[in-house]
């Protein structure tokens, strides 16, 4: 296998990142998968990128190929002292591609990546169907401490 290198996602990445949100059968709601990213995208990712609390990661091999990505957020709070905590969303690693410990490298890179930024907790949710993934972020330490709610709006 080739080496594998995280790196923050630079727009031209943005087709292969939309192409591995677009494989998740849970979470797909209608992702548009093409050489050139809709509007709606390209400004996603624009005002991701301008904002200093945000970063799009992603894992890729020596001939570039996007294999992996995440989102994460980095917020500041009052709470705990004015204690910084990360959010990890959107984690997807290519079909082709797992099952080779790509995952834990890419959110062992997050850890680091929290660290650097000086958070004291690093956060995530999962679907409640992803019975595997639940499983894989308890072996990295990730503990279900709190029920999470969502509101659609």
């Amino acid at each position: 296998m080739d080496k594998l290198e995280f790196r923050i996602a630079r727009i031209e990445d943005l087709p292969e990142i939309i192409a591995l949100l677009a494989e998740d059968v849970v979470a797909r709601v209608g992702e548009v998968v093409s050489d050139i990213p809709t509007p709606e995208y390209v400004r996603a990712f624009q005002e991701i990128e301008a904002d200093v609390n945000n970063e799009i990661i992603v894992g890729t091999f020596l001939n570039k190929k996007v294999v992996a990505v995440l989102q994460l957020t980095y917020i500041p709070g009052l709470i705990m002292q004015g204690m910084k905590r990360a959010q990890v969303e959107g984690v997807r690693v290519s079909s082709t591609v797992r099952s080779r410990g790509i995952g834990k490298k890419l959110l062992t890179f997050a850890v680091e990546r929290a660290r650097e930024r000086g958070c004291g907790i690093i956060q995530l949710t999962s679907n409640k169907v992803r019975t595997n993934a639940i499983r894989f972020y308890k072996t990295l330490g990730f503990e279900a401490s709190h029920e999470g709610m969502k509101k659609a709006l």
